[in-house]
C-alpha cells in the first residue's frame, strides 16, 4: 500500500500532520474511506458531497482511468492499494486512517457520503458501535434484481449466524477507527464488510441500520453488475458466514436497531 503525495503531511506516515481537504491542517473529523477502480467520473459528484472537516481518503485499486489523478485535483488523499479485491482497498483505507471514526462508502455515485453525518454522530455519542446504511433504490434500475436477491438471502444467513437482524449489507457505514483494527479482519475480498458486521456481532458491539437513498451507479459495477460477480460476491460472503464465532461463550446475541 502506497499513500500520496509523499511528503511531510501525509497521513499514512506515522510522523505526519494529517491534512484536512478542505485546505486546514488539522487531524480530520472523519476519515471516509472511498475504495475506487475506474470511477473517475463519479469522484466529482461523490467528493463534493464530502461534508467539511471531513477527509476523504481514496484508495486507488488499480485504476486506468485517471481517477488518482482527478482525486488528488479535487483536494483528497490518495492511497494506492495493489492488491486487487474490495476488501483490500477497504482495509488499506482503515489503516491509513488517522481520524477517530471511520466510514466507508461507495466511490461509484450511487450512495451520498453527506448522509454518514448522523451515523457519525450516533457513533460519537455512544448510541452505537457500528451504524450501517440500508440502501432504498429510487429507481428500478439502481439495484439489480439479482444482487438484490443475493444481498437478501445473505441477510437471512447473517441473521441465523448472529441473531442480528439486518436488511441490508451495504457498504455505506460509520465506527471507531479502533474498535475496528480491534476486529482483526482478514478477508481482501467481497466478504469484508460481511465480516466486518459477523466480528462486530460476536464482539457484542451494538449495530443500527438507517435507511439511504440508493441511485444508479455511474459507470459499469465491478460485482454487482452481473450475475457472474454477484455470484463470486456470495461465495465470498458464504465463506465469511462459516467461520467460526469469534464470541464469548456467554455472549448474548445482539439486535440491530432501525432508526
Amino acid at each position: 500500500m502506497t499513500t500520496f503525495p509523499p511528503d511531510p503531511t501525509d497521513p499514512a506516515r506515522p510522523d505526519a500532520v494529517p491534512t484536512r481537504t478542505d485546505g486546514g491542517s488539522a487531524r480530520p473529523e472523519v476519515d471516509v474511506v472511498l475504495p475506487c477502480l475506474d470511477e473517475a467520473e463519479a469522484l466529482p459528484w461523490v467528493l463534493a458531497r464530502i461534508p467539511r472537516g471531513w477527509r476523504a481518503l481514496v484508495v486507488d485499486n488499480g485504476s486506468t482511468d485517471g481517477s488518482a489523478e482527478i482525486a488528488r485535483g479535487l483536494g483528497a488523499t490518495v492511497v494506492r492499494e495493489e492488491r486487487r479485491g474490495f476488501g483490500a482497498a477497504c482495509h488499506a483505507g482503515l489503516t491509513a486512517a488517522t481520524a477517530d471514526i471511520v466510514c466507508f462508502c461507495d466511490c461509484d455515485a450511487s450512495l451520498d457520503p453527506s448522509l454518514l453525518v448522523p451515523f457519525v454522530r450516533e457513533v460519537r455519542a455512544g448510541e452505537a458501535d457500528l451504524v450501517l446504511g440500508r440502501r432504498r433504490p429510487r429507481s428500478r434500475g439502481a439495484w439489480p434484481a439479482h444482487a438484490r436477491a443475493g444481498n437478501f438471502a445473505l441477510a437471512r444467513m447473517l441473521r441465523r449466524r448472529s441473531g442480528l437482524r439486518l436488511h441490508d449489507l451495504g457498504p455505506m457505514r460509520a465506527a471507531r477507527r479502533e474498535q475496528l483494527l480491534s476486529l482483526g479482519l482478514t478477508d481482501r475480498r467481497s466478504g469484508y464488510p460481511l465480516q466486518m458486521v459477523v466480528r462486530a456481532a460476536d464482539a457484542g458491539w451494538r449495530v443500527r441500520e438507517h435507511d439511504v437513498p440508493y441511485l444508479p451507479r455511474t459507470g459499469d459495477s465491478k460485482v454487482t453488475g452481473t450475475w457472474r460477480g454477484t455470484w463470486q460476491a456470495v461465495r465470498d460472503m458464504s465463506r465469511v458466514l462459516a467461520e467460526p464465532s469469534t464470541a464469548p461463550a456467554a455472549a448474548p446475541a445482539p439486535a440491530a436497531r432501525r432508526g
